[in-house]
């Protein structure tokens, strides 16, 4: 019978049907604790600033706002979600198997809403720079707040349906006692793998590409004419660069969200997972998640009503009566 050191166990008392931790040397995995733990706190300030302004103000009640809303709401709960992820470091998981059960499911949940919400802002900024003259009329904030939560309940549902085995009895596939293991069946990763990834992913790429030939085209038809323009020609281009520079950002959200997912779903879409070493695998864990994080900088970056927003709530303005009617815009 083989034995181990109480130190390489994360249950010393249970001997050998314990699991055996992953050791780091300490600089690195004190490093690994503080970096993680500032990326999580500062992902979950950052999201509930763009929460509590889209939320609050008045003048950001838009459809595309309330896209980025949903998208808000996903990236702080992946922030909150980090800790588990933060304890997983040394590969034990002290939670017990419900507690695991319940990670994971939010894990694919979150990821899939979020997704689902990248979706729904390429086809909102479709609309609004193909078919700008009907936008109004087609996007309108009753069914942005309709798809969003059908984006919501679909996204449980079906990860609930596919997570059964899991949920009805937890931990039935871990090895040993400290392990946190989440088991899909063939058909089921197969159907997670195409309603998460390889459609959602499709339609962005195809629906962005269209928006930004016709952005260009536009973009060209405005300098053709900027020295014989009219009061209202004049508004209308304004409109029209306020359309354009919402697609570019909007562009950029969408472009980094690809770069931080694309690698995760890649390495399960190979089948490779099992082959890479614990610090790679980790490294795209790690990628994965900081998506919620670099979306409200991006947002602070192009966006001067958030920062607005963000000084007004730091100085406690927010407060005052009639906040809510503050000029943002």
């Amino acid at each position: 019978m083989t034995t181990f050191d109480e130190d390489e166990l994360c249950f010393p008392q249970l001997l050998n049907s314990s699991c055996r931790k992953i050791l780091h040397p300490y600089f690195v995995s004190i490093l690994a604790y503080i970096t993680l733990s500032s990326i999580s706190i500062v992902t979950v300030i950052l999201n509930m600033m763009v929460i509590i302004s889209i939320s609050h103000f008045k003048q950001l009640h838009t459809s595309t706002n309330l896209l980025l809303l949903s998208l808000a709401v996903s990236d702080c709960i992946v922030g909150l979600i980090m800790v588990f992820q933060i304890i997983l470091l040394d590969g034990c998981w002290f939670l017990g198997d419900v507690m695991c059960v319940v990670y994971f499911g939010l894990d694919y949940i979150i990821t899939s809403a979020s997704i689902g919400t990248m979706v729904l802002i390429s086809v909102d900024r479709y609309v609004a720079i193909c078919d700008p003259l009907h936008y109004s009329n087609k996007v309108t904030v009753k069914r942005i707040n309709v798809c969003v939560c059908l984006c919501w309940m679909f996204s449980v549902l079906v990860h609930c349906l596919m997570l059964k085995d899991n949920l009805e009895k937890p931990g039935r596939f871990n090895s040993c006692v400290g392990q946190c293991v989440i088991i899909l069946d063939y058909v089921s990763g197969l159907v997670d793998l195409f309603l998460s990834f390889i459609i959602p992913v499709t339609v962005i790429v195809v629906l962005y590409m269209r928006v930004f030939m016709v952005a260009v085209s536009q973009a060209r038809a405005m300098r053709s004419h900027v020295t014989s323009v009219t009061i209202k020609r004049s508004v209308k281009a304004t409109a029209k660069r306020s359309e354009l520079k919402a697609a570019i950002t909007l562009g950029v959200v969408v472009v980094v969200f690809l770069i931080c997912v694309c690698p995760y779903f890649s390495v399960l879409l190979s089948g490779q997972d099992s082959m890479l070493d614990a610090s790679s695998f980790a490294f795209i864990i790690c990628l994965f998640y900081l998506n919620s994080f670099l979306n409200p900088l991006i947002y602070a970056l192009f966006y001067p009503w958030f920062r607005k927003s963000i000084k007004i709530i730091v100085t406690l303005k927010i407060l005052q009566a009639d906040s809510c009617d503050t000029h943002i815009l």
